[in-house]
This record gives structure tokens, sequence and C-alpha cells, in this order.
């Protein structure tokens, strides 16, 4: 029955995921912080919390944090496009028996939003990492209809304080666990921080003419903001959209005019469109060659460095550099 209810969300949800205002809650911009009401959980003979988080950067930061309190399952693997997932039977049978869910929110897993607001209703905790962030730090570009950009996780001092609200949640949830989720929570942001000066140096051996990105999608603008850089993508910030001829032709006019030597594919993003303004850069007689593969919404395969957070974000950083740079 608990399964019947959930799936119930899940269709209900699959006919608003294109409306950005059909889930009001996710896209709340007042710049208040979320209540937190969390019911610690019981661990019957000291069993780990069970723990579903959606995209591979909520899993690896509630890894980190959680250490072996804590047994987590990521939804979304390597090159799952998380704007645009569904969830499968056994994803709801998984998320019924969590003790909690931990997730972006800001529109991200559109297909799942109803699913993840309504899941408390069956007695699983539901946590948007996102709303402990200052809603004035947050990008909202006009285009994307009153809502925020969700790729937060590309501002890496924004990233700390998802990383502070997944420690504060684990807490509330297991109470004697609060120095082992303190402990890791102060570690990860000082690599976090570290990691954030790396990305600032060497963002800055760019020469200014060419430091810019250009992707399939628009998932870069925090980290344009953040370090420095101009970035442009062919699609928008949510893959539900499609890029035009006239978008290949205007991406393809910018690149010549500036003389960008690379752009980059995603590694959850087909590259045709990619491929597209290639050619129509070199039909205006002007060379741009892929950079090589980064990653946006979905991170490495596991047991690799860019299967993690700070292995993806070096990776990108390191493989953007050396293709503008042209060493």
């Amino acid at each position: 029955m608990r399964a019947l209810r959930v799936l119930a969300v899940a269709v209900a949800t699959t006919v608003c995921a294109g409306v950005l205002t059909a889930c009001g809650a996710t896209f709340d911009r007042t710049g208040t912080k979320a209540e937190s009401n969390l019911a610690p959980v019981s661990r019957v003979d000291g069993r780990p919390l069970r723990v579903v988080a959606t995209t591979g950067q909520v899993a690896d930061a509630v890894r980190r944090i959680g250490g072996n309190r804590v047994v987590t399952h990521g939804l979304m693997g390597p090159g799952v496009d998380p704007h645009l997932y569904r969830a499968s039977e056994s994803d709801i049978t998984r998320l019924e028996s969590a003790d909690a869910v931990f997730w972006n929110g800001l529109h991200l897993e559109a297909g799942l939003s109803g699913v993840l607001e309504r899941i408390g209703e069956l007695g699983v905790h539901s946590i948007r990492v996102t709303d402990d962030i200052d809603r004035d730090r947050l990008l909202a570009p006009p285009e994307f209809e009153g809502a925020y950009d969700p790729h937060v996780w590309f501002d890496l001092d924004l990233w700390s304080t998802v990383v502070e609200t997944i420690r504060d949640a684990l807490i509330e949830m297991d109470p004697d666990g609060a120095e082992v989720y303190q402990a890791n929570a102060a570690a990860y942001v000082a690599q976090i921080a570290e990691l954030d000066e790396y990305v600032k140096i060497r963002t800055l051996g760019i020469e200014e003419r060419v430091r810019v990105l250009v992707t399939a999608h628009d998932a870069f603008n925090y980290f344009a903001n953040r370090y420095g850089m101009q970035v442009r993508g062919l699609q928008g910030i949510s893959t539900e959209s499609e890029a035009s001829t006239a978008d290949v032709q205007e991406l393809a006019r910018f690149i010549s005019d500036r003389q960008i030597p690379a752009l980059f594919i995603e590694s959850s993003v087909p590259d045709q469109g990619v491929q597209a303004v290639i050619e129509a850069a070199a039909a205006r007689g002007h060379t741009v060659t892929i950079g090589g593969e980064i990653f946006s919404d979905a991170m490495g395969a596991e047991g690799t460095e860019q299967g993690t957070y700070l292995g993806m974000i070096r990776h990108n950083v390191d493989t953007i550099v050396e293709a503008l740079r042209g060493t």
C-alpha cells in the first residue's frame, strides 16, 4: 500500500515536471532559512542510518560526513542527467525503506520533486541540502522563469554550506554520532576550502580574452561567478530545453569572434549539439577543438578520482585550464 501511494505521487509529478512553478516549495525565494525538525532515528543494535541521496555530489558529501554510521545509496550514477531522471519501481522501494532522503532541490531533480516533497508523509525524513544557502547568493536567471539555478556545487564556498546542512541533519537524526559528524564535516570543509584556492589560482592563469567556458548546457554559472570566467552554454540551465539552429549559429559566431580555442563536452549531456557548433565555427573559418570531457550534473565512475566531488572539481579545472591555455 505504501508503494502504491508513492507511485501515485510519482505519476502526478511527471505531469508538472516541466512546469517550474508547479512545486512551489522547491522555489522558495523568501530568503528564510528552512526550519528543521528531524526526529531521532532508532538505531537498533547500532545499525547505521539508511540514507538515499539523489545526485552523486550529494551522495559523496553524505558518505564523507556520515562515515561508518551511515549507509548511503546514490540514485543517479555516472552519466545520468538529474534534470530528466524518473524514479524506477526499485527506486521507489528504496526511498520508502530509507530513514532519510537527501536531495539538491532548486528544481534539479525535476521529475522526482513531487515524490521527494511528499516522502515525509511515509515517515521518511526529506532534506533539501540547499535550503540553508542564503537566497541572496543564489543565481536567478530571468530565462529560468523565476526559479534558481540549481548547480550550486560549482561554487565551493556554497557547497561548504551544504556540507553543514547535511552534518546538522545527521546530528538531529543520530545525536549519539554528533562528534563523528562534526569532525568529518570539519575535515571535509577544510579540503573544500583548500581546493577553492587551487581553482582560483589555476583559472587566473588563463588569458582573459579566452577565459570562456563553452559547454553543452548552462551549468557553470556559479563556477564563472566565483572564479572570474565567462560561460556560454548551447542549451539553457535545464537540459529539458533544446538548442535550435539559431542557437548553434549564435554560439559559433561568438566563438569565432573571440577566437576561443576549445569547447567542452559533458559526461551527462549528448554531444551532438557541440559537434554542430564546431562545424558551424569551421564554416566561419575558425577551428575550435573539443578540449575534453568535464563533469557537470553527474560525477565520474565510482572508484575513480572523478567519482568524488573533490576529484571531479579538480579534473574539471585542470581540463579547462590546459585546453584554454593550449598546454
